[in-house]
């Protein structure tokens, strides 16, 4: 079992990041986790008529990595997800490897709560997906 994440294990300014390439295996599971059929995301034929010009992965299913960020990297075990502000900047695409970087930003050690900047970039360097995150911990 992972060490449990305690509020004086976290100092301003550090950073963790998690790098994930989405697959159409990927963009199925989604689909049939949320039944999101929309045609720029499930239909060639219909994306390529659109500005994007080829099918665009789900903006949820990209910023889920932070999910990942929360509860395994920072803070990780023991983390409760308590908000999430998404920007969505540029499309990604089946296939696009993306890096999600959080860094905190303000800690309330009375609440157990951090604040944390938080944005996905594409392999560029350009930000896909931007926000603020709020973590608690349970110690």
């Amino acid at each position: 079992m992972n060490k449990v994440a305690r509020i004086d294990d976290f100092t301003i300014g550090q950073h963790a990041s998690f790098t994930k390439t989405f697959t159409e295996d990927d963009v199925q599971r989604f689909i049939a986790i949320t039944g999101d059929v929309n045609p720029l995301h499930v239909d060639d034929a219909f994306a390529a008529e659109t500005k994007f010009g080829r099918r665009v992965l789900h903006g949820m299913l990209t910023a889920s990595i932070f999910s990942t960020m929360v509860g395994m990297l920072l803070p990780g075990t023991g983390a409760i997800y308590r908000s999430q502000t998404l920007r969505f900047l540029l499309p990604v695409y089946v296939g696009d490897t993306v890096t999600a970087h959080f860094v905190v930003r303000s800690i309330d050690r009375t609440k157990h709560r951090l604040e944390i900047e938080a944005w996905i970039e594409n392999e560029a360097g350009e930000r896909v997906i931007e926000g603020t995150c709020e973590a608690g911990l349970l110690h």
